[in-house]
């Protein structure tokens, strides 16, 4: 896909992964649709993009809430005419044993990280399908192929978000020409260890710090451009992308 001029919607666009996708995608000429809940960071975002040239708009949406997706994509459609791109990157992930059972936190991840990714999804591909056309990259993770202690549900989400993707490119690519791609980063240095309450595992995550330089979520952006430029006959349909001193 040639970028210049094309139209993304960003979710989780407020911090980490989603930002730096942004910054990337308006450097290469896309209209960005800043997507999250804090609109006071999409807001100090668009103009950094802006400083530089890029264009986009601030969108105030929780993914989790039909009306507010629905609003949203309404929004960007009226400033930019349609949708070519959709980044679904918006995710939770608070650590903890099963036993804890922070069910608050189970249901939390489950929402955002599989209904919030279904509810844009839904909201989007109409779009997508009328014009023939698209790219739909959803956040998967090194936890949506393989299994940990104390990322149960985490790992459950995006287990269903590597399902989803690979199915959809199955039903979506040969009869609408939209391509789909699961991105599966492993450690990346993001504000989702943030979101950890579990003393033990947010010590954990502090310790993994010292022990490997993490992904950045520049190095996830570029991965993001790779498969967007890649030729229209061409899905790269899997990014699994490590830190290379992650071994596991």
């Amino acid at each position: 896909m040639n970028t210049q001029s094309k139209v993304a919607l960003i979710t989780g666009a407020s911090s980490g992964i989603g930002e730096g996708v942004a910054k990337l995608l308006a450097a290469n000429g896309v209209k960005v649709g800043l997507a999250a809940r804090r609109k006071d960071k999409l807001e100090g975002l668009l103009k950094d993009i802006k400083s530089k040239g890029g264009e986009g708009i601030v969108i105030e949406m929780d993914v989790t809430d039909q009306h507010s997706v629905g609003k949203g994509i309404e929004s960007l459609v009226k400033a930019y005419g349609t949708i070519d791109i959709l980044v679904n990157n918006a995710g939770l992930m608070p650590l903890s044993d099963v036993e804890s059972l922070k069910l608050d936190e189970w249901h939390k991840m489950v929402d955002v990280n599989v209904k919030g990714l279904l509810n844009v999804t839904a909201a989007v591909l109409p779009i997508l399908m009328k014009q023939n056309s698209g790219h739909i990259f959803n956040l998967s993770s090194i936890a949506g192929r393989k299994l940990f202690a104390g990322l149960s549900v985490y790992c459950a989400t995006k287990h269903a978000v590597a399902a989803f993707s690979d199915i959809m490119r199955m039903e979506l690519a040969p009869k609408y020409k939209i391509r789909v791609t699961s991105l599966q980063p492993g450690a990346v240095a993001t504000e989702l260890y943030d979101q950890i309450t579990d003393p033990k595992y947010k010590q954990n995550m502090e310790d993994l710090k010292g022990q490997m330089t993490f992904l950045t979520p520049e190095d996830i952006a570029h991965s993001v451009l790779y498969a967007l430029q890649a030729p229209d006959h061409v899905n790269v349909s899997e990014i699994f992308i490590l830190p290379t001193e992650q071994g596991w």
